[in-house]
């Protein structure tokens, strides 16, 4: 009897996850969208787990118009919306908010693929990433910083809406936790303050 129910175990196929669910690939480990679970069982629709918040969205829009008025058009370009970096063989990340050089970036932009290059800044608003395959939701973001680093990145800044706090990282230099109105440093002597970009819009 045992061998039959061992045999009915073997037999029976596991649901594969469609990669359409996957968020982001680590070292060829996916990194699942959040709450891709109840895509599968039906309760929610792919649309659902793959879009943004409202604050979110607004957020992203803030930052990139006020770069966009201070950056040099000339030496940088910014691309934002979950831009695909391919960072390592077999892994990849979504960046909210990315700032390259546009020398280095200019002959990935036509292509149809992840962009190969580190770009000098990225900016991050929460995640999208499931994180109950992490021992704690900080595990996920101390890997991705400290990858995005590792591979040529300069700066990485991590904007957490529940919290409302802001996370700056970069190499050699100790990483700062500070609040919403904090000045936040991106590069040439170009900074921002959140909470004054959203009281402007109010």
């Amino acid at each position: 009897m045992a061998t039959v129910t061992k045999k009915k175990l073997t037999n029976k196929k596991r649901r594969a996850i469609p990669k359409a669910l996957i968020y982001e690939m680590r070292k060829g480990s996916p990194i699942y969208y959040r709450d891709y679970d109840k895509v599968l069982s039906g309760e929610l629709p792919l649309e659902a787990v793959m879009g943004s918040s409202g604050l979110q969205v607004w957020l992203i829009d803030l930052i990139v118009t006020f770069l966009k008025s201070v950056l040099d058009k000339k030496k940088y370009k910014i691309f934002y919306n979950e831009v695909g970096y391919k960072y390592a063989p077999k892994s990849w990340y979504n960046l909210d908010i990315a700032i390259w050089e546009k020398e280095k970036v200019k002959p990935y932009i036509k292509e149809n693929k992840l962009i190969p290059v580190p770009p000098e800044v990225v900016i991050e608003i929460d995640t999208k990433a499931d994180l109950r395959k992490f021992e704690n939701p900080q595990d996920y973001f101390h890997r991705k910083t400290q990858d995005l680093l590792d591979s040529g990145v300069k700066k990485v800044i991590w904007i957490f809406t529940k919290d409302k706090k802001i996370w700056i990282a970069e190499n050699k230099k100790p990483w700062l936790i500070v609040d919403w109105d904090y000045e936040v440093p991106v590069f040439d002597n170009i900074s921002f303050n959140l909470k004054k970009l959203m009281e402007e819009e109010e």
